[in-house]
């Protein structure tokens, strides 16, 4: 799922890589609630395999900027950590998308509407967004995934140095500062 978000989470155009990206999204959901119930699933389980392959064989990324900064953030929580790669980017991927919601809002209410099924009947944009969001955040709670860094080691005394092992990228929708990380980092805990 967030192979796809660092991809999706880019550019503000009419894409046909994002409604790839949506359906592949809603793959993954259906797939991973079949197979937390039935981890013998056999098709649940391919679903989830060919899912990730789509995820990172480049085609979502055809004609985007792409993002990645979730996967910046949760390589260096792993530095320190040693927490495994999904489980980084779990913790820290909420904490950066609701910090980047108002640069790229516009794509944020598509990814409530497309994938998490928000009505957006009498409600601000803001609002649906976050709305799409929680609605991520209790799905990766039902999975049973870490949702702070402290689950997985990190204390507030790492901070500063886990902001000075993360990379700043461009190709989202807003390049960070040092500060901005150290208060994603913080919001993580």
């Amino acid at each position: 799922m967030t192979h796809i978000c660092e991809q999706y989470f880019s550019g503000e155009d009419d894409n046909t890589s994002d409604y790839i990206s949506e359906g592949l999204m809603r793959s993954v959901l259906h797939a991973s609630r079949i197979a937390k119930r039935n981890p013998q699933d056999y098709e649940a389980r391919s679903n989830l395999m060919w899912t990730a392959t789509w995820a990172l064989n480049t085609l979502i990324a055809k004609g985007k900027s792409t993002d990645w900064m979730v996967h910046m953030l949760g390589q260096a929580v792993g530095a320190y950590t040693n927490a495994t790669h999904g489980m980084t980017l779990a913790t820290v991927s909420l904490p950066y998308y609701r910090y980047i919601l108002p640069y790229g809002l516009p794509k944020f209410k598509r990814f409530a509407i497309e994938v998490w099924k928000v009505n957006p009947e009498g409600k601000a944009d803001e609002e649906i967004a976050e709305e799409g969001l929680k609605a991520m955040e209790d799905w990766m709670k039902e999975l049973g995934l870490a949702m702070k860094i402290s689950e997985l080691g990190a204390t507030k005394d790492m901070i500063d140095g886990i902001a000075d092992a993360t990379f700043l990228l461009e190709g989202g929708y807003k390049v960070l500062k040092r500060e901005e990380v150290v208060a994603i980092l913080k919001e993580s805990l």
